[in-house]
């Protein structure tokens, strides 16, 4: 089970700002938590993370899992000589939920806080019926009278912001927060290796656990990364839509519900026999599974690995999330450890002669 030692290291990378195209402040503590259990941790020009951990045979494949460490943002886009501040977005940021809340901007001399404004009810024009305003409608407040003083704080066009809620316990056995996607698929990455390192029979394949950068706009860090380490088989971990309250239809969005597993992908990026080797794992394990369909595309970085050089068999493994791209979205540490034994007994499993390959 997770420990306490973990859980202190999920809060403090969770607390960590991430944002796409700014994510050392994270790949340094990721990386330091790696290294704890694997000897050697590199990175590539991008910021892009991994961990290698050696094993017994050089014959079998090598196996590499995947998550990405970036996070949903804001971006400054332009100062008012009032020393207010508009926004560009960092990936999918859902700007209909914005005003109100809190920013953590991250300049120059450090984090400078700021809310984005939102008009009183009593006096905002409903006329509309008080419709989200557009994304350039939105301005952040940093207590600042003019634009000189904006600047004299550090800030400038082009720093990024996060929201500045931090996560929490929720409930009997969940998790509260920001960006839990997809960091929270980096903390796995670092138990696998944990569990992988202290196991009394070591792992025959050699793994290579990659925290990639800049997922949220096209999934460029994984693309560099695969295309460098080029492993022979591949297991991508992310979030899913858990699609188990009010107003989501399942005929739509497929049925996936907090607390009852991981899921796994079938379709397209997915191989076939990666895929079938996942759940003969997981029934073996006695770990429950739930099921999505990718008819065109997966939306995640396994569109990015399986088709670099001349192909890597892969396969999408993904942690049910509500309320994703949003400051609260809640995960299952039921969920979060049932991952971690699945991805586990996946590299376990591997032996020499394993190829993951469509006979034709």
């Amino acid at each position: 089970m997770i420990s306490e030692s973990s859980r202190e290291f999920l809060f403090d990378l969770l607390n960590t700002p991430s944002p796409t195209g700014f994510e050392a402040p994270g790949q340094r503590k990721w990386a330091a938590r790696a290294r704890q259990f694997a000897p050697v941790v590199e990175s590539d020009a991008y910021g892009s993370a991994w961990a290698r951990l050696e094993g017994t045979d050089p014959t079998a494949p090598l196996v590499m899992l995947e998550a990405h460490a970036d996070e949903i943002g804001y971006m400054v886009r332009h100062i008012t000589e009032k020393g207010f501040l508009h926004l560009e977005r960092i990936g999918g940021s859902d700007w209909a939920v914005a005003r109100g809340r809190r920013l953590m901007i991250l300049g120059d001399r450090g984090p400078v806080r700021g809310v984005i404004g939102n008009t009183a009810i009593h006096i905002r024009d409903r006329s509309d019926g008080d419709k989200a305003p557009d994304l350039h409608d939105l301005y952040v407040d940093i207590g600042a009278t003019s634009a000189a003083e904006v600047l004299g704080l550090g800030l400038r066009v082009g720093h990024p912001a996060v929201y500045a809620d931090g996560p929490e316990a929720f409930g009997q056995s969940r998790l509260l927060g920001r960006a839990l996607d997809n960091r929270i698929g980096g903390f796995i990455l670092t138990e696998v290796l944990e569990r992988l390192s202290v196991a009394e029979s070591k792992a025959a394949s050699t793994l290579l656990a990659l925290n990639a950068v800049q997922e949220e706009i096209g999934g460029h860090g994984a693309k560099m990364a695969a295309h460098r380490l080029q492993p022979q088989v591949c297991v991508v971990l992310d979030v899913t839509h858990a699609t188990d309250t009010p107003g989501i239809p399942h005929t739509k969005h497929g049925d996936v519900k907090l607390g009852k597993g991981p899921t796994l992908t079938h379709g397209t990026a997915n191989h076939p026999a990666v895929v079938t080797r996942l759940m003969e794992v997981a029934e073996n394990l006695g770990i429950p599974l739930q099921h999505e369909a990718s008819a065109r595309h997966t939306g995640t970085d396994t569109d990015l690995i399986y088709n670099v050089r001349e192909g890597i068999p892969s396969a999408l493994v993904s942690l049910p999330l509500r309320y994703m791209h949003s400051v609260v979205e809640v995960a299952d540490f039921g969920d979060v450890e049932h991952v971690i034994q699945l991805l586990t007994g996946f590299v376990t499993s591997l032996r020499t002669g394993d190829v993951f390959r469509t006979e034709i």
